[in-house]
């Protein structure tokens, strides 16, 4: 019942997501406050300020998120009237679900979904990726910007307290226990058939790095975004966002990703990427050191 509910709302957020005459698509700021359950929109407006304020933080043009605009709005017995509102990005919509009321389930659920979306958007307009054909190609590109997030989400984590090895490893497993189900690393390995020698990463197809993509962007972004600080804090955070991510999967329908077949070392795709001595041409198309 709970999984329908949020299915219902999930496709809520889509259906009223519209289409500008240029073709781009926006979100209209009263009627995604009405749907937030901010019954005055002068408390939405609140959210609003935060988020340009938090978009203006992330370095981005807040004029390219959110415009002003007159919306149509029912004023009751099928008449409407023009009321100043804005036309939101996902991006925005994204930073409004993070500032608003998180009590309210709804908004749970938007921070869920915009948070996903906007992932995948951002994914969907890298040209690099948009250029690649094959899984192997994904492969090695999710596994490239995992590891570069992976340096981003270890300062994160020292900005928060975490700082010796042993205490990173500890964190990165409360990453993977929410994610994959209460799997640690072991759990993991032993669960997929690696040795203690391989590394875990290294065997994931696209899909499940997408997945290990967005909880260590998200988690990166929570640490700082609310300042956390302690280990302890930082840990959980770490594990409510891989259990947010496992959530999500499951409310699209997907395979949960520690039953996600077990992929090829891609320290091999690695090595067959570079133009070697003896096989004398890479097997990847557009092949970029």
């Amino acid at each position: 019942m709970a999984k329908e509910i949020a299915k219902q709302a999930m496709s809520v957020f889509e259906q009223i997501r519209q289409t500008d005459e240029h073709g781009n698509e926006f979100w209209a700021a009263r009627q995604l406050a009405k749907y937030l359950e901010y019954t005055d929109f002068r408390n939405f407006l609140s959210v609003i300020e935060k988020a340009k304020e938090a978009c203006k933080n992330s370095g981005q043009k807040v004029e390219n998120h959110l415009v002003e605009f007159n919306e149509m709005v029912s004023i009751g017995s099928g008449a409407e009237r023009e009321m100043n509102s804005y036309k939101l990005s996902r991006y925005a919509c994204y930073l409004i679900v993070q500032n608003a009321d998180p009590s309210k389930e709804v908004v749970a659920l938007g921070q869920t979904y915009f948070a996903v979306q906007t992932r995948l958007q951002e994914i969907r307009q890298m040209d690099e990726y948009n250029r690649l054909d094959s899984e192997d190609e994904k492969r090695l590109f999710l596994r490239n910007e995992m590891a570069k997030h992976n340096i981003q989400l270890a300062a994160a984590a020292k900005d928060a307290g975490v700082i010796e090895p042993i205490d990173y490893a500890i964190f990165q497993n409360h990453g993977y226990m929410g994610l994959y189900g209460g799997l640690d690393a072991k759990g993991i390995h032993q669960k997929k058939g690696l040795k203690k020698s391989e590394q875990i990463l290294d065997h994931m197809g696209s899909t499940e790095l997408a997945a290990n993509l967005f909880r260590a962007t998200q988690t990166e972004e929570k640490l700082q975004r609310e300042n956390i600080k302690g280990k302890q804090k930082a840990n959980q955070t770490h594990f409510e966002v891989g259990k947010k991510v496992r959530k999500t999967i499951a409310e699209l329908g997907g395979t949960m990703p520690e039953n996600l077949p077990v992929a090829d070392s891609i320290k091999k795709l690695e090595k067959d990427k570079q133009p070697g001595i003896l096989t004398g041409k890479s097997k990847l198309k557009g092949n970029k050191s």
